[in-house]
């Protein structure tokens, strides 16, 4: 039996061998004609109560899908932010006639799907228990609950979230680009907040769903193994007596791009890669005379891994892993982008290539090549898609809702194939502005704006929710340790952090402080002590159940670090470090003559205004710190380390100040490493008991 085995193997090798020698390998294969589009018409009817049906038939498998779209067009919310989208998630939490549980083992039993959402409602099942399916999706558009606990449930959770995207590059850049693009009081630009969730109430959510859940401007499409008598027949049963309010499509005024390229810098020190977007707004309805050759634009500039960006970016440079770009269409403005997440130290350099690249375009710098390989990617992928019934049903639906021509998607193809250079570079010019952009850049501002400057565009910083940071140093010779007399210095942050927690008098009776505490990092439970004794002894115990996971003591002279029985003296340069706190409350003494401070500007911490504030510490080290601007307390800081050789940034939270005696502390230490975060929940705080010589022997 080996034998034979061998044999076929071998037979195998020989035949492929000789295959790829009557193939020239070096010679890109021509692609094939474009394939023949034969699009069969769908049933479409409409009901009384605005609604349009749309039946796709595919009797090849025993199976039904209907997706409910409603046509509601953007949304402006306004210190509302949020509660569309918040609504949408509360409509599958239960009907007025059946609980969530009982709602969700209905659909389990039949082996369903429905889904939920503001824009409307989506079920699938074998074609024998579709008509239960679609009763139960029906049942929740028309019917939900509402019920307070699911709302707070989804409230925190839309918190959570947000808290999450704190110090996401990709999040934020999305967020601040659209802002910026469209304006943040647009339905285009507006983005949710802590404050605006926080603000949500359940009367909101049910204003929002008279609003904006009706069948009014709906489009319910029926595919696969169902015929239109049955698909007009169960959506009457179901949806034949729905009422709502009538909408119409918003109209919404167009928005310039900027009369220059610029770049809108945001600092994260916490990113290890610069996010860059170079976009600019366009105008491209699916009916735009440009639309075939603009697709085919973006596909040689940024549609893949053989396009223009992507060989530029990572093949010839190693700046990224990938980059790319995209065109928006429909009926309302939209963007055109390309973006990467680059090294810190190549932010500039990959700006410059990306706008070299859509130079390239525009200059009509295209070979025969990648317009064929392009046209070909659309044909093939186009003719694949047609493959999938829903693909049909989408594409009726964009003809309704579009106006476009009933040929719209026969002809496309042709249109497709159509295209010539001359046609890529007329959409190049007139749609990717290489003069006019919006570079948008988040990272970490010490690595990546020095560079930046030699670009020779205007910079302008904002923070992480497209506010302006407005620099409020207005003399640069004025040495960091000078009190300025300015109405805003260093000075006078630190005198208000002081006086806000309490008053430098009780802040000196502090000798010792011991804070307990709890945290959860990586799904697991631990607690510790954090014992402090004036000037600068320090000793710091996490445990896990009755094992020590970690130790860490500093006498004032000497220490060491443990780890699961590791034991590690301090070396010289973490002395230095260590004997920077001079006191229990290092602020205290930031104004003397061993530390060197500067006052930066404004910036943010979550929603909150903050100063931020420079401090040089007599080992060298440097931090940057926010105070409140209404409180003065301190509500973040911001310090580097070295991790192995790698540089990381350590970003530290302070929040939920309590009285302890006469001083304010905070009870809850949120620190962050990269995209890593635990919160440290302190349990208790002892001030000047407890504490003796002997707990840092």
């Amino acid at each position: 039996m080996n034998k034979i085995i061998c044999l076929l193997i071998g037979a195998t090798l020989s035949f492929n061998g000789f295959a790829q020698k009557s193939i020239d390998r070096s010679k890109v294969p021509t692609p094939g004609p474009a394939p023949v589009i034969t699009i069969k018409d769908p049933t479409i009817f409409n009901l009384p109560n605005g609604m349009t049906i749309i039946v796709v038939e595919n009797h090849k498998l025993p199976k039904i899908s209907a997706s409910l779209s409603i046509d509601r067009g953007p949304i402006q919310e306004g210190s509302k932010a949020g509660v569309t989208q918040l609504m949408g998630q509360m409509l599958g939490e239960g009907t007025t006639k059946t609980s969530k549980a009982a709602f969700d083992e209905a659909v389990d039993f039949i082996g369903a799907d429905v889904s939920l959402s503001a824009g409307g409602g989506f079920t699938s099942s074998l074609t024998r228990f579709f008509d239960k399916a679609f009763l139960l999706m029906a049942e929740a558009i028309q019917s939900p609950a509402f019920p307070q606990e699911s709302f707070d449930k989804l409230k925190t959770q839309a918190l959570t979230g947000l808290k999450s995207q704190e110090k996401n590059a990709s999040a934020i850049s999305g967020r601040v680009t659209n802002a910026l693009s469209y304006g943040k009081n647009t339905a285009m630009g507006e983005f949710e907040t802590e404050e605006s969730i926080k603000g949500l109430t359940l009367k909101d959510i049910k204003e929002a769903y008279a609003d904006n859940i009706t069948p009014s401007r709906s489009y319910l499409t029926f595919v696969g193994d169902i015929t239109p008598a049955a698909a007009k027949a169960i959506a009457i049963k179901a949806l034949g007596n729905w009422k709502g309010k009538k909408i119409s499509l918003p109209t919404l005024p167009l928005v310039e791009n900027v009369k220059g390229t610029e770049i809108n810098f945001i600092d994260l020190p916490s990113a290890v890669q610069g996010e860059i977007s170079v976009s600019n707004l366009i105008n491209n309805p699916m009916s735009n005379p440009d639309y075939h050759a603009l697709l085919l634009a973006n596909q040689i500039l940024g549609g893949g891994a053989e396009s223009k960006l992507f060989m530029n970016l990572r093949e010839k440079h190693g700046f990224t892993y990938g980059s790319y770009s995209n065109v928006g269409n429909g009926r309302f403005q939209s963007k055109f982008s390309g973006s990467a997440q680059v090294r810190s130290d190549k932010a500039d350099s990959a700006v410059a290539e990306m706008i070299a690249e859509i130079g390239n375009m525009r200059e009509g710098k295209i070979t025969a090549e990648e317009l064929q390989n392009a046209k070909a990617k659309y044909n093939g992928s186009f003719a694949l898609g047609m493959e999938d019934p829903a693909r049909t049903a989408a594409y009726a639906s964009n003809i309704l809702i579009n106006n476009l021509p009933k040929d719209y998607y026969r002809t496309f193809l042709q249109k497709v194939n159509a295209v010539t250079i001359s046609d890529i570079q007329r959409v190049a010019k007139k749609y990717f502005e290489k003069d006019n952009s919006r570079i948008v850049i988040v990272g970490n501002g010490s690595k990546i704006l020095p560079n930046l400057v030699r670009l020779g565009y205007p910079i302008k910083k904002y923070d992480k929710y497209a506010n302006p940071i407005v620099e409020q140093v207005k003399d640069a010779n004025i040495k960091e340790t000078e009190k300025t007399s300015e109405a805003i210095s260093a000075f006078s942050i630190v005198e208000g952090y002081l006086k806000a927690i309490g008053g430098k008098e009780e802040i000196k009776k502090i000798n010792t402080i011991k804070q307990t505490f709890t945290m959860d990092l990586m799904g697991r439970s631990f607690a510790g002590n954090d014992i402090k004794m004036s000037p600068n002894k320090h000793y710091t115990e996490v445990t896990m159940g009755e094992m020590k996971v970690m130790q860490s003591l500093f006498d004032g002279k000497k220490g060491y670090q443990a780890q699961m029985g590791q034991k590690k003296d301090m070396e010289e340069k973490e002395i230095k470090e260590a004997q920077d706190e001079k006191g229990i409350i290092p602020q205290l003494f930031y104004i003397s003559s061993d530390y060197k401070t500067s006052y930066l500007g404004t910036g943010k911490v979550g929603s909150e205004d903050a100063y931020k504030l420079k401090i040089t510490k007599p080992s060298g080290k440097v931090s940057v710190e926010y105070y409140s601007t209404k409180t003065g307390l301190l509500l973040r800081e911001e310090k580097t380390t070295d991790a192995e050789g790698t540089e990381m940034t350590i970003t530290v939270d302070y929040s939920n100040y309590k009285k302890v005696g006469n001083v304010l502390l905070p009870f809850i230490i949120t620190q962050s490493v990269g995209e890593q975060e635990f919160s440290m929940n302190v349990t208790d705080i002892k001030v000047n008991e407890g504490v003796s010589e002997a707990d840092f022997k």
